[in-house]
This record gives structure tokens, sequence and C-alpha cells, in this order.
């Protein structure tokens, strides 16, 4: 029997909303009683206030957290017992979905249906792997001479700091949250002003599965006040930092400035999206392209935002591109048929918005889009925009933008293209699309990025680690490598008598 679909609008009506912190398992207002304005991108409209933690917030967070820590109510228990809660954690996460969903959708603007299909499942995928990994990973004994026994174990590391965008509040919080607790820390979450409401959900719904108070704790506020606070106290760690490449390099001044606790950085990108004129099918290409960058409107720190072209393809591959751009119109992200829905803020649409400016000043051509639209709204809706006749030198080819708008590059040669897709400051992702097994190969190894696709662009399995090369910062997040960021290496060396 088929089910009745849902009415989110109506749903939406039905919401109440807590924007108060969650600390030591208790959800409190700020300190200093004051609140910011939670400001949907939908319409405008204020929404609800939230807490705006300090450091004061966070100060109470952290000893709330080294308390979890120290006494062991979390790290101690054995792994099986940390999977269990875990796999609660997500079962929680799916059955409250679509509150999670309209949450994230209310207050960052992507549309409800991926709200579901992605970041409610991909965030409850990623606690639940992780849970599921505790009790599968197994320490070492090094191969020492007959007369020792070396032990190699991982221990927690104590409180992590963790503080992640606006763009995918829900998941970028899993990516952090997951190792970090499977391996037994406490955390102090400090989400974007832009969308702080799921973060303060999913703490209580960790704590209804089970993990004990203070293990999580979860202060909004802004960056240069809960963030900065989080960043320089004593007593935290380790951060894991989700964010622009200017606040990454903060952090590291930070840590530097305060007790040199580790940070892990995954930063901004300017990704390249290589095709050849040996590719197969330029159709498929392009609509990757397309669908790549546009999706939840280009606010992606991966988003494949340079377009390199072989100039044999290129009118071809901009024809498409042209025709494919207007699918990804705007529409009502409630609606439940948008491809995509609003910018986060005000704020936002007006950088992309002057990116599109800079563009037209620069030459390029403007082949489609490039314009504000659902402006009766009252929300932040910016059309698909295609750029041709862009050169690598330009500032829309160069900076990143964060926002639905490609830049189409032709090249010549297999070299030219290196050289192009290389001269960024960033190396998040990149993709090859060539028939050529052997071009393929070595473009691959030849383009400094994290992640290179071949013949495909964003394809995801939480058992790949996701990270960047140069200013896209350090460390994986996702797969097993991001246990390395959460834990210690111990080396326990135990002298065997001989008989």
């Amino acid at each position: 029997m088929a089910t009745a679909p849902i009415d989110w609008r109506a749903r939406a009506a039905e919401l109440r909303f807590d924007g108060r912190a969650v600390i030591a398992g208790q959800r409190v207002a700020a300190q200093s009683g004051e609140t910011f304005d939670c400001i949907s991108p939908l319409d405008g409209r204020v929404l609800t206030s939230v807490a705006r933690g300090r450091s004061a917030d966070i100060d109470a967070a952290v000893a709330s957290a080294r308390a979890a820590f120290e006494d062991r109510r979390w790290s101690g228990q054995a792994p099986a017992a940390r999977k269990k809660v875990l796999i609660r954690f997500a079962e929680k996460i799916l059955a409250a979905g679509p509150e999670l969903a309209l949450l994230e959708t209310l207050d960052m603007g992507k549309p409800i249906q991926y709200s579901m299909a992605v970041d409610v499942r991909s965030t409850a995928n990623c606690i639940a792997w992780y849970g599921e990994a505790i009790d599968k990973v197994y320490d070492e004994i090094a191969p020492t001479a007959a007369s020792a026994l070396a032990l190699i174990t991982r221990e927690p590391m104590g409180v992590i700091g963790a503080v992640v965008p606006w763009n995918y509040p829900m998941i970028m919080a899993a990516w952090k949250l997951g190792p970090a607790l499977a391996t037994g820390n406490s955390v102090v979450l400090k989400p974007s002003e832009k969308s702080p409401l799921t973060a303060l959900r999913l703490a209580e719904l960790a704590l209804e599965a089970g993990l004990p108070e203070g293990v999580f704790n979860v202060v909004p506020g802004y960056g240069h006040e809960a963030g900065e606070a989080l960043a320089l106290h004593m007593d935290v760690d380790a951060i894991g930092f989700t964010g622009s490449t200017r606040v990454g390099r903060k952090m590291l001044e930070y840590a530097g400035r305060s007790n040199l606790k580790r940070v892990y950085n995954e930063l901004g990108g300017k990704s390249a999206f290589v095709v050849f004129d040996d590719v197969g099918d330029v159709s498929r290409a392009a609509k990757t392209a397309a669908g790549s960058l546009f999706f939840n409107a280009g606010e992606s720190c991966n988003a494949p935002s340079r377009v390199f072209v072989h100039a044999a393809i290129a009118d071809e591959f901009t024809a498409i591109i042209q025709a494919e751009a207007p699918k990804y119109a705007p529409g009502d992200p409630l609606g439940g048929t948008a491809e995509i829905g609003a910018l986060v803020d005000d704020t936002q649409m007006q950088t992309v918005l002057g990116y599109i400016a800079a563009g037209h000043s620069e030459g390029a051509t403007l082949l489609t889009g490039g314009q504000r639209t659902m402006q009766a709204t009252g929300g932040f809706y910016v059309e698909p925009t295609v750029f041709a006749g862009v050169n690598n030198s330009m500032k829309i080819a160069r900076e990143e933008i964060f926002g639905p708008v490609m830049s189409v590059i032709r090249f010549e040669t297999e070299a030219e293209a290196i050289a192009m897709a290389n001269d960024s400051a960033y190396g998040l992702q990149a993709s090859v699309w060539s028939d050529n097994i052997n071009r393929a190969h070595r473009m691959a190894r030849s383009l400094r990025a994290g992640t290179v696709h071949v013949n495909q662009y964003d394809e995801d399995d939480i058992t790949v680690p996701f990270g960047g090369f140069k200013q896209s910062g350090n460390g994986r997040d996702k797969s097993l490598h991001a246990f390395d960021k959460y834990t210690e290496l111990k080396t326990t060396w135990i002298r065997i008598d001989a008989r």
C-alpha cells in the first residue's frame, strides 16, 4: 500500500524550534542571555531565535566534555557497547528524518527531497558505519626481538572541537562525530550560525540513544566569538574544521596561540573537470558537469566550477551545457520537485552576484543565467550561470564562488590541460573524461587533488576518504582514515626476561 506524500508546508507550520545550546545533556540559554535570529533563505523570514554562544558558553561545554572524558563514562565503555549506542543514534536520525529534513531545508535552502534522500540518509549512514567499525579495527604488535613486546595502540585524544559549515550541516557534523565518538572522545560542536538547527536536534537524539550526558555538546554562535573561543581553548585537544581557507588559516593560528592542538582542516576547492576530445559520450560528460556543479545551488566545496574542454569539442559541449542549465532553475524547496533551492542567505547571494559581475567585467561570455530570481518570495535565489571564453587567470576561474556559476575554459593539449588544472591554490577534487586508458591514468597521476574521478564525478561512499591537497586542507574525513584524526598513537614496550 503506497504511503501518502508528505505535505511539507503543513509539517513546517507544525514545527516547534528550540534554539538553545546543548551542554552537559541539557538545553540551556547562552549565559549572556543573548540570541541571534535564524533566518530562512526560502523567504527571508525569521524562523526562531538561537542562543548566541560566547567564550563563557564554550568554557562550560568544554568543561562538561572534559569531565565526561576523564570519568570514562563513554571512553571506558567496551567498543561493542559504544557501537550499540551509535547504531541507536543512527536509527533515531532515520526515524526523525522528516523533521530533520525540514529543519535543514528551512534553515539553509536546499530542496526537501534532497534533504531527505541525501542529507538525512547520509548522516545516519555515517554514524552507523563508524558504530559498526568500532569493534572491527585492531591494534598492532611490532615485529621486535623476542626479548620485547611492543604494543601499538590507538587511544582517544580527549576533547574534540568540531566547527562545521552551513552547506551540508548534518553531513559535515556526522563526518566529525562518527569517528570522534566511535573512538571514545567527547565533542563540542559549533555549527554555522547560518544553519544551526539540525545540529541542536542531533544532540538531543544522541542523548535519547543513550550517549552519556556531556559527551556531545552543541554551542551555536558566530565564528569570531564561539568558534574562536573553541579553537583557542587550552583544554581542547583537536579541532576538526570544515569551511573556508581563510578561516582555516585562522584555525592554525589559534592552535599556535594556545596549546598547539591538532588542527584538521577540510577547506575550499576550485575543482577541475577536464574533458578530452576522445571521450566517448560528450553529452554524458556535459550533463554530469552541469548536475555536479548546480547540485545544492553550487554550495559545495568540491563543485566542478572549472570545466576544461578540448577545443575540438568545446562548441558541442558548451551547447549541451547551455541547454542543461535551465533545467536546474531554482524552485520552491518545499514543493518536492525543485532541483535547486535558495542560497543560504543574502550575503552569500550578493557574493555570487558579485562574481557574476566580475565575469562580465573581465570579458567572459555569459551563455545563460546570471540573474537573481524568485524575488517575490523574499528568498535568495540565483539562476544557474555558465560563462564561456574564460581564461585561467580570471577571478571567476581562480576564486571559490560557492554558487551555481560555471567557467568553461578551452585547451589544446594534454600538457596544457594539466598545467591549467594544477594552476590553483586548491586541490580538493578533479575529474578526467577520456576513453584512452593510458591518458586517464597519466592525468589521474598528474592532477594534484585529493580525489580524481575518471569518466564520472562525485560518486560517493563512506568507505572512501575525502580531503584535499594544497590549500584545500589536510587529513581525511570518511573511511577508516578518519580515525587517525581523533586518536593518539601509543607505543607500550614490555621487556620479556630471558629464562
